[in-house]
């Protein structure tokens, strides 16, 4: 069958003008070559190694915000799409949220895990991001600053992180918390 893409920005989340971070795109396959695109234009082809190729945004400005997918090409003929990545660049205004986990970092599998993201902020939502992932894994709110994972598996484990956000006139951003590594024995 056709290869899938997969694509992701290492690490997640919305960054600030002057950040950086970078676009990650893996397939299956070997052999042929991605092509990046960004709001529907083409803008270069990424060198694979081994099965991911990176595209690297530094320095960034308003500029880089925009929708970004890969296609997968094996001898000019597109073979695969990824999905749809935002990318968007904006000041940070609140305070750094912190991230924990309970019962710890160190899990056995299907042991029961929350993770919570803490904001000096009284009504900031939160995203709670896992590196890999297109998506955030959730939105967590004032009410509800919590996420659980029951039952983890050994898919559950990784670099976790959240960012903090209040929607009044405009988006105002956190900064991106310390990751958080999961471990899943």
């Amino acid at each position: 069958g056709a290869p899938t893409i997969s694509i992701f920005l290492k690490p997640p989340g919305v960054i600030p003008p002057g950040g950086s971070t970078t676009i990650c795109c893996i397939c299956q396959h070997d052999n042929g070559n991605f092509v990046l695109y960004k709001n529907g234009q083409q803008l270069r082809t990424l060198e694979l190694r081994g099965s991911r190729a990176e595209f690297s945004i530094s320095n960034a400005t308003q500029e880089d915000t925009g929708a970004y997918s890969c296609h997968y090409l094996d001898g000019g003929t597109v073979l695969a799409r990824s999905e749809t990545l935002e990318v968007m660049v904006q000041e940070f205004r609140l305070p750094k949220p912190v991230l924990s986990v309970l019962p710890g970092h160190e899990v056995a599998a299907g042991a029961y895990v929350i993770f919570r993201c803490t904001i000096a902020h009284s009504n900031a939502g939160c995203f709670l991001y896992l590196e890999g992932q297109i998506k955030a894994l959730d939105l967590l709110s004032k009410e509800q600053n919590y996420f659980n994972l029951s039952h983890v598996h050994k898919g559950n484990r990784g670099r976790y992180s959240c960012q903090c956000f209040t929607k009044g006139a405009s988006f105002e951003w956190s900064a991106v918390s310390k990751t958080l590594d999961l471990v899943v024995r």
